[in-house]
């Protein structure tokens, strides 16, 4: 089932998308992404796994109350954000994570909602559906889940549009094809993305160049399946690729600036304007600080988000969302 403009933008008033298209004005006179426009928020660093590729789970960030979290989502209400994430941790641990998708989707962004899958049994997921826009379902060797590409037509069944997110490492590389054919058999989509290395974790970074060329090669056989931009897939092949204009909040509100692999908490979402914020010589220097970076980590939200400002990545990301 195709997705229309409708669908796309239902959440998103037209005074909203006046003040972004002018925050994007502003950031090309500029010549840099001052004002991004997508984030995830970490509601929670707890997890029922303990996945080897990733590092969330080994910190002891607190999480919010749940009048806190509001609070994150009003500040970010009132930014140039319009696309928002609900990650972990796996979300599905909070309790209270009903209240916090009814009040996040009636704020003017598209809403994406991100879990490991293990407690969706324990969840009223159609309720949850109803106040999402897109549920991400991360489904790989290294989320112990690799059954649950036998359910997606159920999970298909929650509602809003199923996105089966894939980890790839460099031993799980040749699995890539069977995974993608059962999300096409399903006609549903798929994210794939690098296991970047993270400070604490061993390396399961794929080869930059096969993952490209082995990705291109699904996109073309199994068609608007894969929703991996091929912008992302040419800068993770770049000496530096990625971007300022997405941002992760961690649980307790704060945010490493201008990325988590380099950058420093020097802002909090429950205390003062995030827009103020990205106007601050501090919030300058830590986007120079970005631009000068040569690790290449090939952090996934980082190194995609060229969408906002690439017509070609914007064509290869939405095109499987509408022609289905």
């Amino acid at each position: 089932m195709g997705l229309n403009n409708d669908d796309l933008m239902k959440n998103i008033p037209f005074s909203k998308l006046i003040k972004t298209a002018g925050y994007v004005m502003q950031n090309w006179v500029a010549g840099e992404c001052i004002y991004p426009f997508y984030a995830s928020f970490k509601v929670t660093h707890k997890c029922s796994l303990k996945c080897s590729f990733c590092n969330v789970w080994m910190e002891k960030t607190p999480d919010l109350s749940t009048e806190e979290v509001y609070r994150v989502l009003d500040n970010l209400e009132n930014s140039s954000i319009v696309v928002l994430s609900l990650e972990g941790g796996d979300p599905l641990v909070r309790k209270d994570i009903g209240e916090i998708l009814e009040y996040a989707h009636k704020k003017p962004f598209i809403l994406f909602f991100t879990t490991n899958g293990h407690l969706i049994d324990k969840r009223p997921m159609e309720e949850y559906g109803k106040n999402v826009d897109y549920i991400h379902i991360s489904i790989d060797e290294g989320h112990e889940n690799l059954e649950f590409f036998e359910r997606l037509k159920e999970f298909q069944s929650y509602g809003p549009e199923i996105c089966i997110q894939i980890v790839v490492t460099k031993q799980s590389m040749d699995a890539m094809e069977d995974k993608v054919k059962k999300v096409y058999n399903a006609a549903a989509r798929t994210v794939i993305m690098p296991a970047c290395h993270l400070d604490g974790t061993d390396d399961y970074y794929p080869n930059p160049e096969k993952f490209r060329n082995e990705i291109i090669r699904l996109k073309k056989k199994y068609p608007n399946t894969i929703t991996t931009p091929i912008g992302f897939l040419d800068n993770i092949n770049k000496l530096h690729g990625c971007s300022t204009s997405s941002i992760i909040i961690d649980s307790d509100g704060g945010l490493f600036y201008p990325c988590r692999t380099i950058g420093k908490r020097i802002y909090n979402f429950t205390e003062g304007s995030f827009i103020k914020f990205l106007r601050s010589e501090e919030a300058k220097k830590a986007r120079k600080n970005m631009s000068q970076c040569s690790r290449s980590c090939g952090w996934y939200q980082y190194f995609a988000t060229d969408v906002f400002s690439s017509p070609r990545s914007i064509i290869s990301s939405i095109s499987p969302y509408i022609f289905k």
